[in-house]
């Protein structure tokens, strides 16, 4: 049975339930390419503590698409659960109804698959789309943006999870069952064919992607459209004042060494000009803070700030031009109110703090003005102002501590995942 070309199924295609016949699951297996960590184990499902089950899937790398071997597991028909009976005997445009929840009162069409969107799922999934885990993979469904049990997509360079419900419900009853014991599993945007059951990824989905996310997100700042694996270079880094070395290598963006490749440090600019930055260029991401409480510094905290502003024009691409160009500015807790208006107004973002707490209590925390995704959705609780303000009274009265604001924004660094190459796939949480 096949979608007419306006996501609604033709009647004349219908046939008796127990004979219609639904894509089946496919198992791709590969030989001699490369494999995630953890070997030949099933997918992996990530649990949270009183949910229910969730799908993860693997990409398949292009020059590897050839050498595939695609394995029949399967064949059933798609759930009767939410919205599926409505677009196969009501012949209802699945463009007219959400696909995470199905509400029929649709506000947008969802950006990576054929179907609608409801507001609040928007919404959920603006704040959670380029949220990751610790381990490198989304933490939420690229469908519904669930937090359940997550199955983990097999491919080395896709970082997509999707959830038992939506797997289930879109594709075919007994999917997510099936998908568990496979030990290599492409996801739907990865799959060499287009449709699963109802589930059909639409066609050049990263332009629909970054075309939602400037339509829907209330930001001046510019969404990149995300880079296709074989196209993704290594990131090219600016880092001022602060350095970022072992977080980026840690993540797999820098190979290691004591001077890596593709990271340019400074301490201090104040001689630096734009030809000195155009010839150490072009950067993808220009890094910078403040100094950290406790630490002599031999300017006042607002001057890192102005600095960094200025050498940041410099790096910054030419109009219109697609390269993706990302930018980070951290401070320490050192800058006044007025200063931090002063930032909010020359960087064009609004701040967010990232805290460290322990249970309680908050034992560190930064303020961050950047452009790379999800960094707003990804702070805590804000602290009151009196929590910060106490806390930077007792660090100037203790020796500084042991984590610097790099670490704390470590893995606001993981979405760059989506458009530059990256390493290592290990990543160390430790560091």
């Amino acid at each position: 049975m096949a979608l007419s070309p306006r996501g609604t199924l033709d009647r004349s295609a219908l046939a008796p339930p127990a004979e219609e016949p639904w894509p089946e699951t496919y198992e791709i297996r590969r030989q001699g390419s490369r494999q995630r960590p953890t070997g030949p184990s099933p997918p992996r499902a990530r649990p949270s503590p009183g949910a229910g089950p969730l799908v993860a899937v693997p990409v398949l790398e292009p020059e590897a698409e050839q050498s595939a071997d695609i394995i029949l597991v399967g064949s059933s028909k798609p759930a009767p659960g939410v919205g599926a009976y409505d677009v196969q005997v009501d012949r209802r445009d699945i463009e007219g109804m959400c696909i995470c929840c199905g509400s029929l009162q649709v506000h947008t069409q969802h950006p990576l698959f054929e179907g609608g969107m409801c507001a609040p799922c928007k919404d959920k999934f603006l704040d959670c789309l380029f949220l990751y885990d610790d381990d490198g993979c989304q933490s939420y469904c690229s469908i519904c943006c669930s937090r359940d049990t997550l199955l983990i997509c097999k491919n080395p360079d896709c970082t997509r999870c999707y959830c038992f419900k939506c797997v289930d419900t879109l594709v075919a009853p007994g999917t997510s069952g099936r998908v568990q014991a496979m030990s290599n599993w492409l996801c739907f945007l990865c799959l060499p064919f287009r449709r699963s059951g109802l589930l059909q990824r639409r066609r050049q989905w990263r332009g629909w992607l970054k075309a939602f996310c400037d339509r829907e997100l209330e930001t001046p700042l510019e969404t990149y459209e995300t880079v296709p694996v074989w196209k993704r270079e290594p990131v090219r880094v600016l880092s001022l004042f602060g350095d970022i070395r072992t977080e980026l290598v840690s993540l797999g963006f820098l190979e290691g060494g004591s001077n890596p490749a593709g990271l340019k440090h400074l301490d201090d600019v104040t001689d630096v000009v734009r030809r000195d930055v155009e010839g150490w260029g072009p950067f993808n991401l220009v890094y910078g803070s403040t100094p950290a409480l406790g630490h002599a510094c031999d300017h006042p905290p607002a001057w890192y700030l102005f600095q960094y502003h200025r050498v940041l024009q410099y790096a910054r691409p030419r109009p219109a031009c697609p390269q993706p160009f990302f930018w980070m500015f951290v401070d320490n807790l050192v800058l006044t109110r007025e200063e931090q208006t002063v930032a909010t107004r020359f960087l064009e973002a609004d701040p967010v703090t990232i805290q460290d707490v322990c249970g309680q209590a908050v034992r560190d925390a930064v303020h961050v003005w950047s452009n790379i995704p999800a960094v707003k959705s990804r702070h805590s609780a804000l602290a009151s102002r009196e929590e910060l303000s106490l806390l930077v009274h007792n660090r100037q009265r203790t020796k500084p501590p042991l984590q610097g604001p790099a670490k704390l924004v470590k893995n606001c660094f993981l979405p760059l995942r989506e458009y530059f190459k990256y390493f290592s796939t290990e990543l160390t949480s430790a560091l």
